[in-house]
């Protein structure tokens, strides 16, 4: 299987019922942990939860940028 370093995903869950938008989350996820980069464009907060790091853009302009501590972090 094909490991690229970067994988972009545009409204991956735009179009699906929210059981299979569940599932494609983890997808990413998954990537990640293996060290694959993944930016993720999404206008769904539920799936923007999901990130370490979500990037808030109004009119262009970053207006918010915020980092969450994975839970092997709040472990420690």
């Amino acid at each position: 299987m094909i490991r690229p370093a970067l994988v972009l995903a545009d409204e991956p869950t735009g179009n699906l019922d929210t059981r299979t938008a569940a599932d494609l989350v983890a997808t990413p996820r998954e990537l990640n942990r293996a060290g694959t980069t993944v930016v993720l464009i999404t206008h769904s907060l539920e799936v923007a939860a999901h990130a370490h790091r979500t990037l808030r853009i109004v009119d262009g302009l970053i207006v918010a940028d915020e980092r969450r501590m994975a839970a092997t972090e709040l472990a420690a």
